[in-house]
């Protein structure tokens, strides 16, 4: 396992890859006990590890809106169904819970739905902000609601100067 730190408007990321796929991106910045820590650019860095920072460059400066990037994410059958309907969410867009399970053809599993998103090991990758309560309030993010907020605000700029 090898993990790179970028530098980004919402905090310090943490990148990690397993192989050739992105398995994790997180504000914790705890993870390293057993990974090598890559400073960025380095013989050991992955392809993956320079792809995401790439992309993700791309993304907060408004010129990437979908992640090409390699995903690994280890969870459950119905987290992966979760993850993917994420994925299905517009740029710059947000649905509810019940909404994203509604499009999951689980309508009454809209809490296992939060669940499953809170589980997300790859955020903005696998885009879990986008995703709101019934009210249109900001709700749980691993990053903070700060963050998700950001996140939200910088999407909507972006497709405002489109």
């Amino acid at each position: 396992m090898l993990i790179r730190r970028i530098d980004s408007p919402i905090g310090l990321l943490t990148l990690i890859a397993l192989d050739d796929a992105l398995v994790g991106l997180s504000w914790d910045e705890g993870i390293a006990d057993d990974a090598a820590v890559v400073s960025g650019g380095g013989q050991q860095e992955s392809r993956v590890l320079q792809q995401t920072a790439r992309e993700l460059d791309e993304y907060f400066h408004g010129t990437r809106r979908t992640f090409d990037v390699t995903v690994a994410a280890s969870g459950t059958t119905f987290q992966q169904a979760a993850w993917s309907a994420l994925r299905t969410i517009p740029y710059g867009e947000t649905i509810s819970y019940g909404e994203q399970a509604r499009r999951m053809g689980r309508p009454t599993a809209v809490r296992a739905v939060g669940g499953a998103n809170g589980r997300n090991p790859v955020g903005i990758i696998v885009p879990c902000h986008r995703v709101i309560g019934a009210d249109g309030s900001l709700t749980g993010f691993g990053g903070g609601l700060a963050a998700k907020a950001w996140l939200l605000g910088h999407e909507r700029a972006v497709l405002a100067r489109s």
